[in-house]
């Protein structure tokens, strides 16, 4: 059996995730810090994970490997939203949202990487449509998420020769705590951020999902160091 990890995988479009892999036939380990409890599957394996902390990192692959010996689909999705700005004195936003956009997508494959399979092994990165513009009041994440499109260029030339394909998907508002969050921050509601999409349409966890499921299977084989917006074309 194909074996999925799934980082961030207890909420929102990492729980989506795990469900649409395990639907497809996947073993899935979801690691995550928010807890057992908002799993609402017990078919899939949670495993506690910072994925901001080397050790944590290591204890997590470590379970891995001695449980499964193998990882064909490895989704960086743990992210962290939060808002600051150039001018914000406080520096401790700023190094918790890279830490864990950006270096737990670095860590995780680095800590993975032994266990993925060669001809056919696949990465997906969660960045954002953040990771393709920008805003003044979210300087860490947009510089995160931006990093995240980087680091998938870097490890998909880097993977290649092993058959590996490393990709990012970059989405718009989606439905989840997270984005629920800003739009308190922005005083907005769902349905006023929708407008400011040229679709119209809030993205779902479940197309972000669908588009993990198409970038691992075959007929993905040859999409790698891509940036893939799934927005309703707010990057345009």
């Amino acid at each position: 059996m194909k074996v999925a990890v799934v980082t961030g995988g207890t909420r929102g479009i990492g729980l989506a995730t795990c469900q649409a892999l395990q639907h497809a036939g996947y073993r899935v380990f979801a690691l995550g810090r928010s807890g057992l409890p908002a799993m609402q599957d017990a078919s899939i394996a949670y495993i506690c994970c910072d994925v901001a902390n080397d050790a944590s990192v290591k204890h997590a692959f470590d379970t891995i490997h001695a449980q499964a010996q193998r990882i064909d689909v490895l989704v960086n999705n743990a992210g962290l939203a939060g808002a600051d700005r150039l001018d914000d004195p406080d520096d401790d936003t700023w190094h918790r949202v890279i830490e864990v956009n950006l270096g737990g997508a670095f860590r995780c494959t680095r800590a993975g990487l032994p266990l993925l399979q060669d001809s056919g092994g696949r990465v997906v990165c969660m960045s954002s449509f953040l990771g393709l513009r920008a805003v003044p009041d979210q300087v860490a994440y947009t510089a995160a998420k931006h990093g995240v499109v980087g680091l998938v260029k870097a490890f998909a030339l880097a993977l290649a020769p092993r058959g590996i394909t490393v990709n990012a998907i970059c989405p718009g508002w989606v439905d989840t705590d997270m984005a629920r969050q800003r739009f308190t921050e922005l005083g907005i509601d769902a349905q006023q951020a929708s407008r400011g999409v040229p679709t119209g349409l809030i993205v779902t966890p479940q197309e972000v999902a669908d588009m993990v499921l198409y970038l691992c299977s075959p007929a993905a084989r040859n999409i790698t160091g891509q940036a893939l917006a799934l927005d309703g074309g707010s990057s345009i």
